[in-house]
């Protein structure tokens, strides 16, 4: 039990939920105790895309971590929350819905290498403690800016209603309907916002850096078109190497567990290796790099690359430098 099962994470299932429940399948499934992590957090409010591994694929976890991913989110416009998300507490609201030229030109602004301040309601520890539980007890959370890389951010067609100046000031729901809170799987169905309209919500594609806050995202393009927002749908599609077509549903998660062939849900470890090149090692260099050895009279360039014995199976995460291999990480396949 070598591998990886890509989960699409339902809402409301926390990823150490979600883990639990792959431990739960493979002792079903009769695979006794197996070594079970994921790669990368995804909030109980987040669906997609949610790598986790098994064995000797948990070794990989750290890179998994690091790996940038892409996101689809919908902002809506006029509310803001203490959480940046649908489940929070009203901190600020506003009359103004932008248009969609207003939010492609302030896009730009996002793009590339930039700084944002996690939420108060994030992980981040603080002084040993995590800054949620500091901000659930009421205490003033002040939150450091932070370097991330936005890789690309475009904006998705999106069935979101233009936004209707009501009596009250046209302040916007927390309930997300299920129709404009969830994306479509089929863009032809979509119809795409019209420049010169106001729209209470938006939808947009973000390839972001390890490190990224989709809800201060979604904060600061509210802010900069002269609104306030917070996230009302976030979806993983990428994680890494890892896309939506690899996922699998929860309740095909649990056929594993009553039966069905590992095959039909368990990728190779080398599936969590395929942005990092191959290097065919001989027998003798298999043999010293199993024992952990430095390997000399090697010819490759110098880099990072997965060594894999004459069966074709991962030895080792390999640093080639100046005619030497050197294990990064040994696998025990």
């Amino acid at each position: 039990m070598n591998g990886w099962i890509i989960l699409d994470k339902p809402l409301g299932l926390g990823s150490t939920q979600a883990v639990g429940a792959v431990k739960r399948v493979c002792r079903e499934a009769g695979l006794g105790k197996v070594k079970v992590g994921h790669g990368g957090t995804l909030d109980p409010l987040a669906t997609g895309v949610l790598p986790i591994a098994l064995g000797e694929a948990t070794k990989l976890c750290g890179r998994m971590l690091d790996a940038s991913k892409t996101y689809d989110f919908t902002i809506r416009f006029g509310v803001q929350t203490d959480g940046l998300d649908a489940e929070g507490d009203v901190v600020a609201t506003s009359d103004v819905r932008p248009t969609l030229a207003e939010v492609e030109a302030v896009l730009p602004r996002f793009t590339g290498p930039i700084e944002q301040v996690p939420p108060a309601y994030s992980a981040i520890k603080i002084d040993g403690e995590r800054a949620y539980d500091r901000a659930r007890k009421g205490e003033a959370v002040e939150m450091k800016p932070r370097a991330v890389i936005i890789h690309s951010l475009q904006i998705l067609p999106t069935r979101g209603e233009v936004a209707a100046r009501s009596d009250d000031g046209g302040g916007s729901q927390l309930e997300a309907s299920a129709e404009t809170a969830s994306p479509l799987h089929h863009p032809a169905d979509r119809s795409p916002p019209r420049s010169g309209e106001e729209f209470s919500e938006i939808t947009l594609s973000a390839h972001v850096s390890k490190g990224t806050y989709i809800r201060s995202l979604a904060r600061d393009i509210a802010l900069a078109v002269g609104s306030v927002g917070h996230v009302v749908m976030l979806r993983r599609t990428r994680a890494g190497s890892f896309t939506a077509d690899q996922a699998i549903s929860l309740d095909k998660l649990n056929a594993f567990g009553q039966g069905a062939a590992q095959s039909d849900f368990i990728l190779p470890l080398e599936a969590g290796l395929v942005d990092i090149p191959a290097l065919d090692l001989s027998p003798e260099a298999a043999g010293a790099i199993r024992q952990g050895r430095v390997w000399t009279g090697g010819s490759t360039d110098d880099g990072l690359y997965w060594g894999r014995d004459s069966e074709m199976r991962p030895v080792a995460l390999i640093e080639a430098l100046a005619g030497t291999l050197k294990v990064v990480r040994g696998f025990n396949l």
